[in-house]
């Protein structure tokens, strides 16, 4: 979502790059370009304004340390700004010390409540949770069977009155918690296509009625400075505790993530990026800003990549990349973690500077990782775990079965072939006593 606003940036403060020392000359220049970076990813005009008069005022002020440039110095600016402009410190949800906890969402319709719903219990369930979902949307048509499907997906129990009672549908769901031993309870409320009246009164009722400990208002990302107004007119009725951003890896430009925190002074809590029921993260403030920056975001990389790995596995692979094993089948099981991690442009965008690195004409989709995965499942187990076998006739077979042209099964084999030579590089690098620490697959 942030790649165009990340490239802005990063011309608006090249610039100064050049340039011996910060001046109120060249500091008003990149930072009127800064604003106008800011104004066209969507971000609301105060904001940006703001944004860019803390920014300057530091930058005036700061002490000149003569190994720093004057780039350098207010990237940092720019970046500790952000960080206080995307809440500072990571809230997470606040657990009650008497089960179950309960978590209300409310938000328009069309922002993916639901969705986060079933995504919300999948996280905290990882972290061995007991939730319980609430089916408390009793207006939009197969609501509760859509709440009912994703549950079964995950193995979450739903909770659901055949009555169209909202109220009694969220105090029931509570009750239904605490004689099933459920230590969350998660409520879907229902939304509608703007802020109204018999929407606002009806989820104000179920706040009433069931004491939420964590109110989340949820917006969509892409609906830009429209996502503000909703949340302005939402906490001042409802006073809710934390924003949710869905829809993070859309095409929007992103204002919606700067603007929220800092109009609604509440935290924004978690980030769905993703289609998929796992792809949500705790969103961290510092996190947000590196990747706005073009820093990447390796600590959730590693994270996500913990989830996917056991450590007899991670000790294998390790071995096995100690020895220079390495062969078609472990990449094939490579491929298919990476796909649980999430998307390949999502992924690539954590890794600082990858997106530098890879070739403009690079298409953004998934189409060339399944070609990847048809070319190594039309081998046979032998030509995978010995790829020096693959002669041009099976080259030609293969070619064939994954419906591919052959040019591509050999530029894959090139490929693999020199991935080889590297580590065999590595592993003499390690018998002659230098750290195999630093290569960045076995860190």
């Amino acid at each position: 979502m942030f790649e165009e606003l990340s490239q802005k940036l990063e011309a608006a403060l090249k610039a100064l790059r050049g340039e011996g020392r910060i001046t109120e000359l060249n500091i008003a220049e990149a930072m009127r370009q800064v604003r106008r970076a800011l104004l066209e990813a969507d971000v609301h005009y105060e904001v940006a304004r703001d944004f860019t008069e803390r920014v300057k005022e530091r930058a005036l002020g700061q002490r000149v340390f003569a190994q720093v440039s004057p780039g350098q110095q207010l990237i940092k600016i720019v970046y500790d700004e952000l960080v206080a402009l995307l809440g500072g410190e990571h809230e997470d949800i606040r657990f009650s010390p008497h089960p179950p906890t309960v978590i209300l969402l409310a938000g328009l319709q069309g922002s993916g409540k639901t969705t986060f719903a079933a995504k919300l219990a999948a996280y905290l369930k990882r972290r061995g949770r007991a939730p319980l979902l609430v089916a408390a949307d009793v207006y939009r048509p197969a609501a509760a069977e859509q709440l009912t499907r994703l549950g079964g997906q995950i193995g979450v129990p739903v909770f659901r009155i055949p009555e169209p009672e909202a109220v009694r549908a969220a105090q029931e769901g509570v009750r239904e918690a605490r004689r099933t031993a459920r230590d969350v309870v998660i409520i879907d409320t229902a939304g509608r296509l703007h802020v109204d009246e018999e929407m606002m009164a009806e989820v104000e009722a179920i706040k009433r009625t069931v004491a939420p400990h964590e109110t989340l208002f949820v917006v969509d990302s892409m609906t830009g400075q429209d996502a503000v107004n909703a949340a302005r007119a939402f906490h001042d009725r409802l006073a809710f505790d934390g924003v949710v951003l869905t829809k993070l890896d859309g095409d929007a430009r992103g204002g919606a993530a700067l603007s929220i925190r800092y109009v609604v002074q509440k935290p924004i809590k978690f980030a769905s990026t993703g289609e998929k029921l796992d792809q949500l993260i705790p969103f961290h403030p510092d996190r947000m800003a590196q990747r706005i920056l073009g820093f990447g975001d390796v600590l959730t990389l590693v994270e996500r990549a913990q989830e996917q790995y056991n450590r007899e596995q991670a000790a294998r692979l390790e071995r096995k990349l100690r020895r220079a094993e390495f062969d078609l089948e472990d990449f094939y099981e490579q491929l298919q973690q990476l796909k649980k991690m999430g998307s390949l442009r999502e992924l690539l965008s954590m890794i600082p500077g990858a997106q530098k690195m890879l070739p403009a004409e690079l298409e953004w989709d998934e189409r060339a990782l399944r070609r990847v995965e048809a070319i190594i499942q039309s081998m046979t187990p032998e030509e995978r775990r010995n790829p020096d076998i693959l002669n041009a006739s099976r080259r030609r077979r293969i070619a064939q079965g994954s419906g591919v042209d052959l040019r591509e099964v050999n530029q894959l084999l090139r490929q693999f072939e020199e991935m080889r030579r590297w580590m065999k590089t590595a592993q003499k690098l390690g018998k002659q006593g230098r750290s195999l620490r630093g290569f960045p697959f076995l860190r």
